[in-house]
């Protein structure tokens, strides 16, 4: 409405009574523009955002009657791949739901079959997004369907190694898997026993030494003798020895296709560290992982720095749980200090030094848990075969040694670690370049040789995630039912 217009209708309210004589006087004139300089045009009205336009999908070309053939075929193998349980004949599909099924276990195989928001939170690793479309469309187009098909699963011998030992398992338990062992089995039952999954027995070598084959797979200590944790290993049903292993090619998945060549990588359900330079690993070192009580997360991240001597603030779950019961004056005669936060609140602090539960050297990356790797005082637990027993941080046989390396080539700081623990004082020393760290839970991996490993699986991860892995195929496979009928 123009001003000229706004004043003629408030006159006319006025003479009819409608609006009071001290309105139009309140009736503010209308905002002068500014003047611009000569040849300046008006400032334009300030811009809507842009819209989000979603391209449209990739058209998939049509299948030719041989391609289509072979997709529905490759369909029907999804054990293999350890996406199920058991293969499934299922029916023939074709059009769209064969499309459909393909595109979904494309997916399935590049960045996992469980959806992350299906994810546990301390399954801190996020697969990158994928879209098979525009792959699947070249690949029709050119022909090279099996080549496509190729590329999709993870380009580790790591994963390969499970993939081949998927189908050995996957055969044992279709042959009657293996029955348990008493207590006080012959010397005869065992090693039928171990020939199962050790095809190199033989009649004539010593048992000790099968049996020490066997400890060494599944992470025991090798004495050769059938004690209660050997016969206890021996005894797991094949059908959890092959959820392990499902499980664990679904977390190979998960990573990105490459890894950074220098990296650190924990395997937390073996509490074992090792160093890899150029994607070839150099050295490794024993570790203590989280308890049962307290899980170590999967992540990764990037150790941007290593703290000399540094104190630990002990967390508030902890404090609680631990250390305030003892009461103030035990806590002063151990070392520690309780000081004052900034809220008004109390915390436990124990100063930098020989007895410091983070010992001498804490190597810092980021991430949502506070874990991160770090020296000890306590030894003990390095020389024992059962080292899942921290709060969550993974604690280091060797951590000055790996200190070194990570400043390497930094002309101030290498070769200088243990001086500036000598100094006493607490100080943080910046790495001349970030280091990738990998905290992992491989509890099923294959030997050079071929031979399946296992580890116990402390936090129950594999059968939760195997039934997550089996559930979701499911589900694929009812939206890919209802999809063939339509």
């Amino acid at each position: 409405m123009s001003y000229n217009t706004m004043i003629r209708r408030s006159a006319l309210l006025l003479m009819t009574g409608l609006l009071p004589a001290t309105a139009l006087a309140q009736t503010p004139p209308p905002p002068v523009a500014p003047t611009l300089p000569y040849g300046l045009a008006e400032p334009a009205p300030p811009l809507a955002p842009p819209a989000i336009v979603t391209p449209p999908p990739v058209p998939i070309p049509p299948l030719s009657p041989a391609q289509a053939a072979f997709l529905s075929d490759w369909l029907k193998q999804g054990a293999e791949q350890g996406l199920v349980s058991r293969n499934r004949s299922g029916r023939t599909l074709s059009g769209d739901a064969l499309v459909g099924a393909v595109l979904d276990r494309a997916r399935a195989l590049s960045r996992g079959r469980v959806d992350t928001a299906d994810f546990l939170t301390v399954w801190a690793l996020r697969p990158a997004p994928f879209d098979p479309r525009p792959g699947l469309a070249a690949a029709i187009s050119a022909d090279r369907l099996p080549q496509w098909i190729a590329s999709l699963t993870p380009p580790y011998a790591g994963y390969e190694g499970l993939r081949r030992g998927l189908a050995t398992y996957e055969q044992i338990r279709d042959a009657g898997g293996w029955s348990q062992l008493a207590p006080k089995a012959d010397a005869a039952t065992v090693r039928k026993r171990l020939a199962i999954e050790d095809r190199s027995v033989t009649a004539g070598e010593p048992l000790t030494a099968a049996l020490q084959r066997a400890q060494r797979r599944y992470g025991l200590n090798p004495t050769g003798m059938a004690d209660a944790r050997t016969l206890a290993a021996l005894n797991v049903p094949v059908e959890d020895r092959i959820a392990a292993i499902m499980a664990n090619m679904e977390r190979w998945r998960w990573l990105p296709r490459e890894l950074p060549v220098n990296r650190v990588q924990v395997n937390i359900a073996a509490a074992v560290l090792t160093i890899f330079e150029g994607d070839q690993p150099i050295s490794s070192m024993r570790a203590v992982t989280g308890s049962p009580d307290n899980a170590t997360p999967m992540l990764v991240s990037s150790i941007h720095s290593i703290v000399v001597n540094p104190p630990w603030n002990v967390p508030t779950s902890i404090a609680k749980r631990e250390l305030w019961p003892k009461g103030r004056a035990a806590l002063a005669r151990q070392g520690y200090k309780i000081v004052k936060t900034p809220e008004g609140g109390e915390r436990i602090v124990q100063p930098a030094g020989p007895n410091s539960a983070l010992g001498r050297l804490k190597f810092d990356f980021a991430n949502p848990f506070a874990v991160y790797l770090h020296d000890t005082p306590s030894r003990g637990k390095f020389s024992s075969y059962d080292r899942l027993a921290s709060h969550g941080c993974v604690r280091l046989e060797k951590p000055v040694p790996l200190a070194e390396l990570m400043v390497r080539g930094d002309a101030k700081l290498e070769g200088q670690i243990q001086a500036l623990i000598d100094q006493g004082k607490t100080q943080r020393v910046s790495l001349p370049k970030e280091v990738a760290v990998y905290l992992l839970y491989w509890t099923a991996f294959a030997s050079s040789n071929g031979a399946m490993n296992f580890r116990a699986d402390p936090y129950g991860w594999d059968r939760l995630l195997a039934d997550k892995i089996e559930a979701s195929s499911q589900r694929a496979a009812a939206v890919t039912t209802i999809a063939s009928k339509d």
